[in-house]
C-alpha cells in the first residue's frame, strides 16, 4: 500500500516464504510498482541490503526480539514502526534492554482505529538515536 500510495519512495519487502515472495512480486507486476523490490529472505539475512530510513513489521514477534533482529537494518536516524497489540506496553517494558542497547530513542505508541474494526492496532514507533 505505502508503494501505491508513495511512487516516489523505493521499498523493499523482506519476506522469507517462498509463496509469499512470489505472491508480492506477482502483485507489484500486476500494479505495474517499479518502486518495490521483493527480498527472500529473513530480516537478520538481509543486513547487506541496508541500511533503510524505516523497518517496518506486523506483529510478527515481541518487541525483545524484533528490535535486535531489524536494528542492523537502519542507521542512525532510522525508525522502527511496528504494529503490535493490546500488549504493547508491557512489550516496551519488556524490551528495555534491547532498546537501550539499539540505542533507540523513547517509543510513542499510537492507536490505530477504523469505523467496523472492533479491536484497535497499535503502532510502535521508536528512532536510533545513537550509532550501535
Amino acid at each position: 500500500m505505502l508503494a501505491i500510495a508513495r511512487p516516489d519512495v523505493e521499498v523493499t519487502l523482506i519476506e522469507p516464504m517462498e509463496r509469499r515472495t512470489d505472491w508480492l512480486l506477482a502483485e507489484s507486476s500486476r500494479l505495474a510498482l517499479r518502486n518495490v523490490t521483493v527480498l527472500r529472505a529473513r530480516a537478520e539475512d538481509a543486513i547487506a541490503s541496508g541500511p533503510y530510513d524505516q523497518v517496518t513489521a506486523r506483529a510478527v514477534k515481541a518487541l525483545r526480539q524484533l528490535i535486535p533482529m531489524t536494528r542492523p537494518l537502519l542507521d542512525e536516524g532510522g525508525e522502527m514502526l511496528f504494529l503490535k497489540g493490546e500488549r504493547v506496553d508491557q512489550e516496551i517494558a519488556d524490551s528495555l534492554k534491547q532498546r537501550r542497547a539499539a540505542r533507540l530513542s523513547e517509543p510513542t505508541v499510537e492507536v490505530l482505529t477504523a469505523d467496523g474494526v472492533p479491536v484497535p492496532t497499535r503502532l510502535f514507533r521508536a528512532t536510533v538515536v545513537g550509532a550501535s
